[in-house]
C-alpha cells in the first residue's frame, strides 16, 4: 500500500500538532459523526457552542477504470450558537493524469449546520445543512454550487440510526476532483458505541448521482472512530461500489480531529 506509506508521515505530523494540552477534561468526540469522517453520512449534532473542531482527513480513491485520486481536506468548524455551527473546507487533491499526477486545490467550501430539534421520545434529532462550493483551484471544476442537506439521528442506547439526503442546485458542470458537490445523494448509517474502548463502529449504504447525465451509484462503507486522548480522535474507513457500472472500485480514508475551546488559543495566565 504505497499510498498509505506516503500519507502516514503527513498524518503523524498533523497528529503531533494537534496533541491536547495537559489537564483538559475528558470528552466523547469519537461519537460525533462528521461528513466523510469516515462515513459519508453525518449525525444531526453540531459542534458545542464556542467550541472549535479542526479536522485533517486523507482519502484515496480508485475507480473501476484505474484512475486514482489522493485528497487531503483540512476543515475547521466553530459552534457559533448552542444549536448551530459554521465551517470551511479547503480540499487539496492529486488526480492521476496522462503525464503522472496533477496536484492542486479542488475548491473552497463554506458550510453551516442548524439543529432545530433535539431528540425526544417521539422525534429524532433533526438538522439542516447548507454548503457553498466555490471553484477555487486547478482541480475545482466549474461554477459555484449550493447544496442543501437534511439530517436525522435516532438513538437506541448505544446504537444510533442516521438518515441523510442532499440536493445541489445549479447547472451540470465538471465537478471538483475532491469534495465534489454531487447532484443528489441519500443514505442511511448505523453506528454502535463501545464505551469501555472509546470506539465507534459505523456502517452505511448510500446512493448518489454526481451529475444529471451520470449513472446512479450505490456504495457501502464501514469505519471506526477512536478516542486517542480527551480531545484527539482518529478515524479510518473503507468504501466500495455495490453496482458494477458506477462508483469507486474502493476508497480508503484516515484522519484525525482535534476539539478545542477559545481559551486554548490564549497565552497561559492571561484572562479573557
Amino acid at each position: 500500500m504505497d499510498c498509505l506509506r506516503r500519507a502516514w508521515p503527513l498524518m503523524a505530523g498533523v497528529a503531533g500538532l494537534m496533541a491536547p494540552p495537559s489537564g483538559v477534561r475528558a470528552q466523547i468526540d469519537y461519537r460525533n459523526l462528521d461528513d466523510d469522517r469516515p462515513a459519508l453520512i453525518e449525525d444531526a449534532y453540531p459542534v458545542e457552542r464556542f467550541g472549535f473542531e479542526f479536522l485533517a482527513p486523507w482519502r484515496f480513491s480508485r475507480d473501476r477504470l484505474g484512475g486514482t485520486v489522493h485528497a487531503f481536506t483540512p476543515e475547521l468548524a466553530y459552534g457559533i450558537l448552542p444549536n448551530a455551527h459554521l465551517g470551511l473546507k479547503l480540499p487539496i487533491a492529486g488526480a492521476s493524469a496522462a503525464n503522472g499526477r496533477d496536484w492542486g486545490l479542488a475548491g473552497f467550501r463554506l458550510f453551516a449546520l442548524y439543529n432545530f430539534n433535539t431528540e425526544s421520545r417521539l422525534l429524532p434529532a433533526l438538522s439542516l445543512r447548507s454548503d457553498v462550493n466555490f471553484p477555487v483551484g486547478s482541480l475545482a471544476g466549474d461554477g459555484t454550487r449550493v447544496s442543501i442537506k437534511g439530517i436525522a439521528t435516532r438513538s437506541w442506547g448505544r446504537t444510533r440510526l442516521h438518515l441523510n439526503g442532499a440536493y445541489t442546485f445549479g447547472r451540470d458542470r465538471p465537478l471538483g476532483a475532491a469534495e465534489a458537490a454531487n447532484r443528489w445523494w441519500s443514505g442511511a448509517a448505523v453506528d454502535r458505541t463501545l464505551y469501555r474502548r472509546s470506539l465507534l463502529l459505523i456502517g452505511e449504504v448510500y446512493a448518489l448521482r454526481a451529475r444529471s447525465i451520470d449513472p446512479v451509484q450505490v456504495n457501502a462503507s464501514i469505519g471506526v472512530r477512536a478516542q486517542l486522548t480527551p480531545y484527539l480522535v482518529f478515524d479510518a474507513g473503507i468504501a466500495r461500489r455495490l453496482k458494477r457500472a458506477a462508483g469507486p472500485d474502493f476508497e480508503l480514508t484516515a484522519g484525525f480531529s482535534r476539539g478545542f475551546a477559545m481559551a486554548d488559543l490564549m497565552p497561559a495566565g492571561r484572562s479573557r
